[in-house]
This record gives C-alpha cells, sequence and structure tokens, in this order.
C-alpha cells in the first residue's frame, strides 16, 4: 500500500505570514507553482493558492504590495502524517474540497501533495 511519502514532493517552497502578497506571487512565478505554504514562527499556519489571489486580491481590488499573506491564507491548515496510507489522504482531500495537502512530521513540514485531476 503506497503511503504519502512515497508521492510527496519534499522541495516546498514557502513564505512568512507577514511577507506582501506581492512577495508571495513572485515567489509562486519565479519557481512556477500555484501554491505556496505560509510559515509563522517556524511553523505552518497556512496556504495560498492561486485561487486566494483570484478571489481575495484581484476581485476585491485590494493591493498586493499593502497585502499581507496572513490576510488572504487558507486556514486552519489541513495536514497529514508521511505515514498515512495515500487512499486515506486521496478521501481527505476530496472530503475536504483541496489539492494541496501538506506533510507534518514532528510538527516540521516535510513534504506537500498535489491532487491533479
Amino acid at each position: 500500500m503506497l503511503k504519502v511519502e512515497d508521492i510527496m514532493v519534499e522541495d516546498v517552497v514557502i513564505v512568512d505570514s507577514d511577507a506582501s502578497v506581492m512577495q508571495a506571487v513572485k515567489l509562486m512565478n519565479k519557481n512556477e507553482i500555484g501554491c505556496l505554504i505560509v510559515i509563522r514562527r517556524g511553523k505552518a499556519v497556512g496556504i495560498v493558492t492561486e485561487r486566494d489571489l483570484l478571489k481575495r486580491i484581484i476581485a476585491k481590488l485590494r493591493d498586493p504590495q499593502k497585502t499581507k499573506v496572513r490576510q488572504i491564507m487558507t486556514k486552519p491548515l489541513i495536514v497529514v502524517d508521511p505515514n498515512m496510507d495515500l487512499e486515506d489522504a486521496t478521501k481527505l482531500m476530496f472530503a475536504s474540497k483541496i489539492k494541496k495537502l501538506p506533510v507534518i512530521e514532528d510538527r516540521r513540514l516535510v513534504g506537500l501533495v498535489s491532487l491533479k485531476i
């Protein structure tokens, strides 16, 4: 049986919760990715996705230079352990209507599982 750790990406790009949304966008563009895990004092506290940017910045005409990541991130963060069965993690993603699932081990971010449809 496959485990989360068997398919997770280990190079997870993070952003500080106090960073500006513009800094987050530049980071996403530089790494050609659709989400960032938001960190506060070394702990994963949220996620910022392209959808968050569309709904909470573009649609509301907010200034990405002045808006902080913590103001638009999705929280609470739904996470899994690397040893969880992949089937259970997939069910959790569908039930939670999420496509990105951070992997936490010993309170440390160790990976990310992405659902591609």
